[in-house]
């Protein structure tokens, strides 16, 4: 099970710090797109996580979207964001982690997974042997295989001491 905890659990993605990066020797994110940074579904103005990527860029961190998203979806808000990325990822195949850390010039020690979901962002970064940040998701309007995948989830946190509704800072590894 332990590749289904994450390194740390964090309410929203503008947590992430440039301290908090060095502080865990990391370069690069890897960054799921819905419920993660944008609301799934919503091509509503973003300004918050705009401004939090640019600044994370100034402070030479790579960001790079990795997104099971429909490609005209991720290419959209790329271009609002102001990074590359890839829809249609195939996450939790470590391939494609291993693929979009490697488009940063980064080993994947270097880089940390940033998504909503255990089953694909969590589980993906772990088996590529990244660091693993879960953020509470945005909304509660995900798909419906999503919602179910989220009720396991729920037991799968219970288990290490996670709450999925409120999730707090969680820096311990087994």
């Amino acid at each position: 099970m332990s590749v289904l905890r994450p390194r740390l659990v964090l309410d929203h993605v503008t947590e992430i710090t440039p301290d908090l990066m060095a502080d865990h020797d990391l370069h690069g994110l890897l960054l799921d797109l819905d419920n993660t940074l944008i609301e799934y579904g919503s091509y509503r103005e973003a300004r918050e996580v705009q401004t939090w990527a640019s600044e994370l860029m100034l402070r030479g961190v790579r960001l790079y979207l990795l997104s099971n998203a429909m490609p005209e979806r991720v290419r959209f808000w790329t271009e609002r964001l102001g990074f590359a990325g890839i829809g249609l990822a195939s996450k939790p195949n470590p391939q494609s982690f291993h693929r979009a850390a490697r488009r940063m010039d980064l080993a994947p020690g270097q880089v940390a997974m940033v998504g909503d979901q255990l089953f694909t962002d969590v589980l993906g970064g772990n088996l590529a042997g990244m660091f693993t940040i879960m953020v509470r998701p945005l909304a509660d309007n995900a798909l419906p295989h999503t919602k179910l995948a989220r009720r396991v989830e729920r037991l799968v946190l219970r288990r290490y001491g996670l709450q999925h509704g409120r999730p707090t800072l969680n820096p311990t590894e087994d």
